[in-house]
């Protein structure tokens, strides 16, 4: 099995009606020095969008009309992950209920299916429960700054997943 973490930034809170603007990926390993990494900028699909939504993402309306075919994006996003991937690839995230949505949904959509098949993990949940703790606090585990950057953001949950492992957390990679 390989591990990725993924995060997204979209102009809505769900897909099909709003779109995913960018997304970055982090494969896990022990050393993240130079670990690969996949950055996707997505041209609208819809023409609704939240102002205050897109604002996060640090991106205007008329800038990401101009970005990538969907199609093109996902394409390209499989392939690097048959390129990374030694077995199953496990998709982790710090928000899966967000991030994984809109994934799962554009690879749908735009590629025909999804290479990490139906499934997904929260980091949060796997920390919690190496905690035995359903509030424990995981976030100050990030060595990298959380800028709304998604390959930053999974690159800070990549890291916290690394400190996981070296504090006992049965996970292999």
């Amino acid at each position: 099995m390989t591990y990725f973490v993924v995060d997204v930034e979209s102009d809505g809170p769900c897909p099909g009606l709003f779109s995913m603007i960018s997304f970055g990926a982090v494969k896990v390993q022990e050393n993240l020095k130079n670990t690969p990494t996949f950055y996707g900028e997505l041209k609208p699909i819809s023409d609704k969008w939240v102002p205050e939504a897109l604002a996060v993402s640090g991106f205007y309306r008329d800038e990401v009309m101009l970005f990538e075919d969907p199609k093109e994006v996902m394409k390209d996003f499989a392939d690097w992950i048959q390129d990374n991937t030694a077995g199953r690839p496990i998709f982790i995230s710090d928000n899966n209920g967000f991030d994984w949505q809109f994934i799962n949904y554009y690879f749908h959509a735009f590629y025909g299916s999804n290479p990490f098949g139906f499934s997904s993990r929260r980091l949060s949940d796997l920390y919690c429960g190496m905690r035995k703790d359903s509030f424990a606090k995981w976030k100050h585990l990030r060595e990298t700054k959380h800028t709304h950057n998604p390959v930053d953001d999974a690159m800070g949950n990549a890291e916290v997943l690394v400190k996981m492992k070296n504090m006992g957390l049965n996970i292999k990679f």
